[in-house]
């Protein structure tokens, strides 16, 4: 921080105590502003907001300072740094491994610094901060992860564990109820039922091999192109298990545990789902459920399109395209998310659903492990990459939270 910034803010302290001196002063004395301390109440209000400013000004120019000065740094090959300080020791290692430096590390785990959110994916639109924001490898994974998986990009709960051993949630089965007494009568008894959950740590794995020459020769970003492979090799199956699931040798998925909230009645459409049909299915959740700021809808990419065919009573349609660079169409006034990985349109077929999905918990396991081997394909001297997710997924909450759309049998 500089010398500058570090004085507005003292001034900007200076300010706000005189403005609190005065307000202060009429609370002790319980009576409203006198037209001189109104007058300088509004003097140091637009002052303070007038140091803002500046404030601000003055940070988003040293940010950019540092940015170009990052961005000649990478030009010339020199390591990046912040704040002046040295290049990481992780970044150091996580370099020499992929160039197969010797005395370089034989695996490398990945793993975030601090707090990690998945739900969050503002990085990967520039609009919400991608250019002001480095990305690590390990960011790179996870969001190429989370772009593969819509389920991932519903804002589920995500718990984050070093180990794998089996992790045990309670869950709600049935809620209690009340009922109407009458005076001095015995009040009637309906408790909650309780389950629980398991969750474990099952195994996705994803493998590459690169050649030499390319290692040794290449030009371009092979970080972020082995991020992405790999992201989107362990998204496209750690996501399909996340929505159908069976919970044997793989996670339970949100689909095997929602229940059916409405069943299309309209012959003739090959289990397409019709206006009626989704007006019903949104309010078969209940409201705190359909409140929640996890509501989404979520269906594959086809059955998105046929529904902005779609209009209601008045005319209008239903479908409504995004206003904000990065965040999801809406439908019904709800957020709706493709996801590849559901099933089609088709009688009889759950193509849709719609609900809570912070009610779906999904576990994930230290970080995404991410090795290199030079030996296992010596006789085609190329080199060989690996990653492992360790993760698991289940519908926590069974009273209603997410419920599914049923095309009609015929």
């Amino acid at each position: 921080m500089s010398d500058i910034v570090k004085r507005l803010r003292e001034r900007r302290l200076n300010v706000w105590n005189q403005a609190k001196e005065i307000a202060d002063r009429a609370t002790d004395e319980n009576r409203n502003f006198s037209p001189e301390e109104q007058g300088s109440w509004d003097a140091l209000n637009t002052e303070l907001d007038n140091l803002d400013k500046r404030i601000k000004s003055a940070l988003d120019g040293e940010q950019r300072a540092k940015d170009t000065e990052d961005a000649f740094n990478r030009l010339e090959a020199k390591p990046q740094t912040a704040g002046g300080a040295p290049e990481s020791r992780a970044a150091t290692e996580l370099r020499a491994f992929l160039r197969g430096e010797p005395n370089a590390p034989k695996f490398v785990e990945i793993k975030p610094q601090g707090p990690i959110n998945l739900r969050a994916l503002s990085k990967l639109t520039t609009g919400a901060g991608g250019n002001t924001v480095p990305t690590s490898f390990y960011d790179q994974l996870v969001a190429h992860l989370i772009e593969v998986s819509g389920v991932l990009q519903t804002n589920p709960t995500v718990l984050n564990t070093n180990s794998g051993e089996n992790l045990q949630i309670p869950k709600t089965t049935t809620h209690g109820t009340a009922a109407s007494a009458a005076e001095a009568a015995v009040l009637t008894s309906a408790d909650p039922a309780f389950g629980l959950v398991t969750l474990g740590a099952y195994k996705f794995g994803w493998t590459g091999r690169v050649s030499r020459e390319l290692v040794d020769d290449t030009g371009v970003d092979l970080e972020g192109y082995l991020a992405m492979m790999a992201g989107r090799a362990l998204g496209n199956k750690f996501g399909a298990d996340l929505v159908t699931g069976t919970g044997t040798s793989q996670p339970t998925g949100f689909m095997t545990s929602a229940t059916i909230g409405v069943t299309g009645t309209t012959t003739g459409q090959s289990g397409a789902a019709q206006y009626v049909d989704l007006v019903d299915l949104m309010y078969s959740v209940i409201s705190p459920y359909r409140q929640s700021r996890s509501c989404y809808w979520i269906m594959r990419d086809a059955t998105v399109g046929g529904l902005r065919k779609l209009r209601d009573t008045t005319g209008q349609p239903i479908w409504q395209p995004s206003m904000q660079l990065g965040s999801p169409d809406l439908l019904l006034g709800k957020p709706i998310v493709a996801d590849p990985f559901m099933p089609a349109v088709a009688t009889g077929a759950q193509s849709i659903a719609f609900g809570d999905f912070s009610q779906f918990f999904v576990r994930m396991v230290g970080g995404i492990r991410f090795e290199r081997s030079d030996d296992f394909l010596f006789d085609s001297d190329m080199v060989a990459y690996r990653a492992v997710l360790r993760g698991d997924g289940a519908l926590v909450d069974l009273t209603g939270a997410i419920k599914t759309y049923k095309g009609p049998a015929t």
